[in-house]
């Protein structure tokens, strides 16, 4: 599985759940665990009783290393005792992922650092709570297929009618969603509300993959940028306009942002897993039309478009 930019206007069902998706809801939370001072036979034993291939190692609550099947075939090889302690064959530089995240963001961290699985950390305790697989994420995915299927088919009653239930030349529904900068633990969380009353409208479901993946995108740029934003959500019987309006610094030159891989954000952001610079890319590529005005110092407003199918309802 490899997440990788959005290069047409049609995204799969998959790729608009990976967008939903939190690491937290796909992740396992039994996660077996050494000391330090265990030795590399604790290792072998727990090993070979449960069938993995690695074991992590934590130091009062706090994780400090990783001992995998290799470190233990290695300590074979250079004839070392198994009594040893894990310390000193244990990796110490682990590459983790955050609970909050989005299972988009993850995917492709399993590609560029050929690791089967990563530890899950709490953003805010930096606390282990759990391991992550590419396994996991599949799992998850169907189970949330499934789940989605049989709740919005309850959900979806009249309202999937309700511009051909309103008498006027021009109906127009609005809603808006508050867009809190700096808050990533909630980031996407408007996003989904958005989604999920696409689908009870009865929106077709390509259209609402798009508006989707292009307002979560635009909603992270509001978090990590600026201290707080709007998203205003315009359905019609024609078209879906979503705008998002921040106070935050501005976008210099629009030109430069547009590029596929160009960011501003700091490394701090970047460590947590954002900023990437795919947002303003990814949005363009999911929509019919965009349009950015963007003054330094007072803030953004993105518009875009995405336009419904002639056999809608």
């Amino acid at each position: 599985m490899k997440i990788r930019p959005i290069n047409h206007k049609k995204p799969s069902k998959i790729r608009e759940l990976t967008y939903e998706l939190k690491v937290e809801q796909v992740m396992c939370d039994d996660v077996i665990t050494l000391s330090p001072d265990d030795t590399m036979n604790d290792v072998l034993r727990i090993l070979r009783d449960n069938k993995i291939r690695g074991i992590l190692v934590l130091d009062k609550d706090r994780l400090v290393g990783v001992v995998s099947i290799e470190d233990l075939i290695s300590c074979l090889v250079d004839k070392g005792k198994l009594n040893e302690k894990i310390e000193n064959r244990m990796t110490k530089d682990i590459v983790t992922v955050y609970s909050d995240e989005s299972i988009v963001q993850v995917v492709n961290k399993f590609e560029d650092n050929g690791y089967g699985r990563f530890p899950v950390i709490d953003r805010d305790t930096k606390k282990l709570v759990g391991i992550l697989t590419k396994g996991d994420i599949i799992d998850g995915l169907l189970e949330k297929l499934e789940i989605e299927y049989r709740q919005e088919e309850i959900h979806r009653y009249r309202a999937s009618h309700i511009f051909e239930d309103v008498i006027s030349d021009n109906s127009t529904l609005i809603m808006q969603y508050h867009i809190k900068g700096g808050d990533f633990k909630k980031a996407g969380e408007q996003t989904s509300k958005l989604r999920k009353n696409l689908l009870r409208l009865g929106i077709m479901p390509e259209t609402i993959r798009r508006v989707a993946i292009a307002s979560f995108e635009a909603e992270m740029n509001t978090v990590i940028y600026t201290p707080e934003g709007e998203l205003i959500a315009k359905i019609q019987p024609d078209k879906i306009t979503i705008n998002t309006i921040d106070s935050g610094p501005g976008i210099p030159n629009i030109k430069q942002a547009m590029r596929q891989g160009y960011s501003t954000a700091p490394d701090w952001v970047r460590e947590l897993g954002f900023g990437a610079g795919m947002g303003l890319p990814n949005i363009k590529n999911c929509s019919d039309e965009m349009k950015i005005k963007s003054k330094v110092g007072k803030g953004t407003d993105l518009q875009f478009i995405i336009y419904r199918r002639e056999n809608e309802t």
